[in-house]
């Protein structure tokens, strides 16, 4: 089983917080997006990975420090990482197509800005699944269409009228990925385009043309990391499943509490010293940083920050920032400094 990682966009919805670290590597709950989904994945496919491939944006800002915590991430799972560059935004499918040496054999393919919480049962009579959750407002996703056999028979962008409320998140399992690449080869070479982009769903719907059978998995939680709003409701979230799962270490033992309190769930790094303040719920701080006089919850805190003198909520700071203010619900840049 090899895992396929497409993540080479620069995360413009998620900004500032991605002027300066790629989308994918943001932590919650203390751990960047990616490593958590591939850990997910590998977890609940409960198999052995050959090979986890990463598809990476422009060097200069997909640098040495991300190949090296990719492969690192990689090897502790006992898989081989490869490496791939999609130099220019041209969509998914041709995000796919930058790593065509390693689209073999069975495979999932995982968009990095998605976190999950389900059990990847493969149906053995599918040649692909494609990954849903059922949504509120269908109209606002793409969706799948099924037919009397609970068959995957088509893709819906965003449909005016119902099809389904079954929405597609971005995960995928391929039997066999070389008949998608193959697909993806005649999209690219016949230059088929929606919205000016290659697409991975016309290399789906290829594959549907010649018969093959696509099933769908349903995941119990779907968390978006896609802007500022909702990537701090995932930390909420995910803290939550953390703490029901018994999760240890979520609070560092290097924290130093003086008249302050932690009020759970919450995850603390290390180096952390909490002067007079009160720390939760559903906060998440990296390590190295100050808070003095300072009440915060639901918010996400990256490192090496000193807090001052602020009441925070739904708050989401970047690293080496100062701050010393009176606004609540902020979200700062790191390199910053607010006093």
């Amino acid at each position: 089983m090899k895992i396929i990682v497409p993540m080479a966009g620069r995360g413009s919805r998620l900004r500032p917080h991605t002027l300066t670290t790629p989308k994918p590597l943001i932590p919650v709950a203390g751990e960047p997006i990616v490593h958590r989904l591939v850990k997910d994945i590998v977890k609940v496919l409960n198999q052995p990975i050959e090979e986890i491939a990463f598809i990476l944006g422009d060097p200069a800002f997909f640098g040495d420090d991300v190949v090296n915590s990719l492969t690192k991430l990689a090897e502790n799972l006992g898989a081989k990482a490869s490496i791939y560059r999609q130099d220019q935004p041209l969509g998914t499918g041709h995000a796919i197509m930058c790593a065509k040496e390693s689209l073999s054999g069975p495979a999932v393919i995982a968009y990095a800005d998605t976190l999950i919480r389900a059990n990847f049962n493969l149906d053995p009579e599918a040649d692909a699944v494609i990954w849903v959750k059922q949504v509120d407002q269908p109209e606002a996703y793409g969706v799948v269409k099924l037919n009397e056999k609970n068959e995957i028979i088509e893709l819906v962008e965003k449909p005016k009228d119902f099809v389904s409320d079954l929405a597609v998140i971005g995960i995928y399992y391929f039997k066999d990925v070389n008949v998608l690449k193959n697909e993806l080869q005649h999209v690219l070479d016949n230059n088929i385009v929606n919205g000016g982009e290659y697409q991975i769903n016309d290399g789906i719907k290829g594959m549907m043309a010649k018969g093959k059978i696509f099933k769908t998995g349903e995941v119990s939680e779907w968390m978006d990391c896609g802007n500022k709003a909702v990537t701090v409701e995932t930390n909420t979230r995910m803290l939550g499943f953390l703490k029901a799962d018994g999760e240890e270490q979520m609070i560092a033992s290097t924290v130093k509490l003086n008249n302050s309190k932690i009020i759970e769930p919450c995850f603390i790094g290390e180096n952390v010293v909490l002067n007079n303040s009160t720390v939760g719920p559903n906060v998440s701080i990296g390590n190295d940083c100050t808070l003095s006089n300072v009440i915060v919850k639901n918010s996400l805190i990256q490192s090496q920050n000193t807090i001052k003198n602020t009441n925070l909520d739904q708050a989401m700071i970047g690293n080496h920032v100062q701050y010393d203010g009176n606004f609540k619900t902020v979200s700062i840049g790191d390199y910053s400094v607010l006093e």
